[in-house]
């Protein structure tokens, strides 16, 4: 498996959210809604969640729980994983290419295409 870099998660278990400050560029108003939407779903569906980018710049949602948690809901966290990929479209691809322009070098027009 390929390295991955975490740019933030929530925890449910230890009720902690945690934001990579590598990324502590991106504007007040990106973080509070990475935060709102990590801490959301764990309150919602349990576990752990983070987003992580990949090698190739692609931010991933990463949900895992424990081997112990009766409560989790796996189906609800899938679901509501489509709708936040949905629904986010555009903040997840905006943050894609911050990621490949200032981390990965790559030419923020060859993203366009």
């Amino acid at each position: 498996m390929g390295d991955t870099t975490v740019l933030c998660g929530s925890n449910s278990y230890e009720r902690k959210y945690y934001f990579n400050e590598e990324f502590d560029s991106l504007p007040d108003s990106v973080k509070k809604q990475l935060q709102v939407m990590c801490v959301w779903f764990t309150e919602e569906c349990g576990g752990i969640l983070t987003l992580e980018f990949e090698e190739d710049g692609t931010l991933e949602f990463h949900f895992c729980t424990s081997e112990y948690d009766g409560y989790c809901d796996e189906i609800g966290a899938d679901l509501k994983i489509k709708e936040y990929r949905r629904e986010g479209r555009e903040l997840l691809e905006a943050l894609e290419t911050y990621y490949r322009v200032f981390y990965l070098g790559e030419d923020a027009e060859e993203d366009e295409e």
